[in-house]
């Protein structure tokens, strides 16, 4: 394939594995809030609102910006808030924005597609967790993502599970992967002026250049086997503790870990400097915000 039909292809190979993940997690989300009205004899069941956003719509200094995206959101029983969003987004970055970004040397044009997640939990026994996924295109591509979890009171075999379902998905391509990748969570879901992690890690990567067909083939695979893992590990630790009772004082701690949740992504979060940067929806950005907090 030409250099044009290469890129074509792979945006729309890439797309749809986000919008078809997305509908996977949303499906297995709302299968856990029923199993829990059922056991509850709850009434009101609850669904995913989806809200298609026009990027257009949203930019005002940039008409030539385009694309958009699909907010999925709940307010459940169990997800006390969780949003599933999808983007695919293209245009040209600012001069001065283009000077964080690979590949705009010599030219501002990007392309950028992707799934976000962020799910704060009802019980403070069960952990809130970020899944986050993407493929970005300048003069260069590459894949970049990961997940980490954030319980409010760390349970050691939860922690194992998430880790083990990301240490399995990462060596299947390259046994370095998971250490890598580990650490580089650690050391980005840390808060300087806390003194203090985020949650209990996860995996986090970003800039996997793709120069040729066959490492992009690669790097797609490795990116779909992290949406893989999420969906596997994740609902397994929703389920085990979806059903305990908890105290007053466990909700108020839940509420004040919150707030560190909120000082990270407004100070150091990419993914929100980059949405607020490029035009996105302020809405879809800012969905990782708890529905109630307290410092």
């Amino acid at each position: 394939m030409h250099s044009e039909e290469t890129k074509e292809y792979r945006k729309k190979k890439a797309s749809l594995w986000f919008n078809t993940l997305q509908q996977r997690i949303i499906t297995e989300f709302e299968a856990i809030e029923q199993e829990y009205i059922a056991v509850n004899n709850i009434l009101d069941k609850k669904h995913f609102q989806h809200i298609p956003w026009d990027r257009n719509e949203n930019s005002v200094q940039n008409k030539e910006l385009d694309g958009g995206g699909i907010m999925a959101i709940m307010r459940g029983n169990v997800f006390e808030k969780v949003g599933v969003n999808t983007s695919c987004v293209y245009g040209q970055f600012s001069q001065e924005f283009s000077k964080q970004i690979p590949g705009t040397e010599e030219s501002f044009d990007f392309w950028a597609s992707g799934i976000s997640l962020v799910a704060h939990m009802k019980s403070p026994l069960v952990p809130a967790v970020h899944m986050n996924t993407r493929h970005i295109i300048t003069g260069k591509a590459w894949f970049g993502g990961g997940a980490d979890l954030t319980p409010t009171f760390s349970d050691d075999d939860d922690t194992q599970l998430f880790h083990q379902a990301f240490k399995n998905a990462c060596d299947k391509y390259d046994s370095e992967f998971f250490d890598k990748f580990k650490k580089w969570c650690d050391d980005y879901f840390y808060l300087p002026h806390r003194q203090e992690h985020r949650g209990v890690g996860g995996i986090f990567y970003d800039y996997l250049d793709c120069p040729n067909d066959d490492i992009w083939e690669t790097y797609f695979n490795f990116t779909q086997s992290v949406g893989e893992a999420f969906l596997d590990a994740y609902p397994q630790i929703v389920r085990k503790s979806m059903f305990k009772p908890y105290t007053p004082q466990q909700k108020e701690a839940q509420l004040i870990k919150r707030g560190r949740y909120v000082e990270f992504n407004l100070l150091y979060d990419r993914g929100t400097t980059f949405g607020l940067k490029t035009g996105g929806n302020t809405e879809a950005i800012l969905m990782s915000m708890p529905p109630e907090v307290k410092w």
